[in-house]
């Protein structure tokens, strides 16, 4: 039988595993490391410095491994990453089949929590296995704190979408506050020049980096910044807040 554990990370600093999360780490007879190729070779770094530095008296076996690539060309995006899913949990379960052919704990190290905006919990249900899910902390928290702001307005909601969505459906009613998370196109850009912002990269991280005001002022900044950080890592993570004007 095989126990997959999924196990929340955070933004990348070693300080933030929970002690669940490390016990989770020393009870794994494997731990999978996905491989995004050469210009993201930091993330798979990342997780071993994190192993190396939490279980430095506990023996443990890796299986790093290519990870399958979605086609981004690919009209159809739901149904696109379905068939990438796929192939992600075949390339899963063909390292658990070739490590632990008896059976055993398989941990994956997942960037913040599993349960947002992760599809870490809907691979793993392609495969049929126990899973146990680790909570870690995630980058919205890790923004608020690093701008020493609340995430919510008192007694106010806050919804979370995604880039594609603000720029293809514009602000969701109801609320004046969004998250916004997996943008890659820099959709504030095209919101009122009043709406605040507060914008935050490789979160946590000793490459941090945080602007924040209008959009006016700050959009602009915060485009250019992005476009050199992405250049000189080869990726970026970013997620940030925005505030009705």
């Amino acid at each position: 039988m095989i126990d997959l554990t999924l196990i929340g990370i955070g933004t990348g600093n070693p300080d933030h595993l929970t002690l669940q999360a490390i016990a989770a780490m020393r009870q794994a007879d494997l731990v999978l490391i996905p491989l995004k190729g050469d210009d993201k070779a930091d993330l798979a770094g990342i997780r071993r410095a994190m192993l190396d530095r939490h279980l430095t008296d506990a023996p443990l076996r890796l299986a790093e491994f290519d990870l399958p690539r979605r086609d981004v060309a690919d009209p159809d995006y739901l149904n696109g990453i379905d068939r990438w899913h796929d192939a992600i949990a075949d390339a899963w379960r063909a390292q658990i089949d070739r490590h632990l052919p008896q059976g055993g704990r398989v941990a994956l190290l997942v960037w913040g929590d599993p349960s947002l905006y992760d599809s870490s919990l809907r691979i793993a249900a392609r495969l049929d296995l126990a899973v146990t899910v680790i909570p870690g902390i995630t980058a919205i928290q890790v923004l608020c704190a690093a701008h020493a702001i609340p995430l919510n307005d008192l007694g106010a909601p806050v919804q979370i979408t995604t880039g594609r969505m603000l720029r293809d459906h514009g602000w969701p009613q109801g609320v004046d506050r969004l998250v916004v998370m997996l943008d890659g196109q820099c959709a504030f850009g095209g919101l009122p020049g009043d709406t605040r912002i507060w914008w935050g990269a490789f979160l946590g991280m000793p490459q941090q980096i945080l602007d924040s005001g209008t959009v006016a002022q700050a959009g602009p900044r915060i485009i250019a910044t992005r476009r050199a950080a992405r250049a000189a890592h080869g990726w970026i993570m970013d997620c940030y807040l925005l505030a009705r004007g």
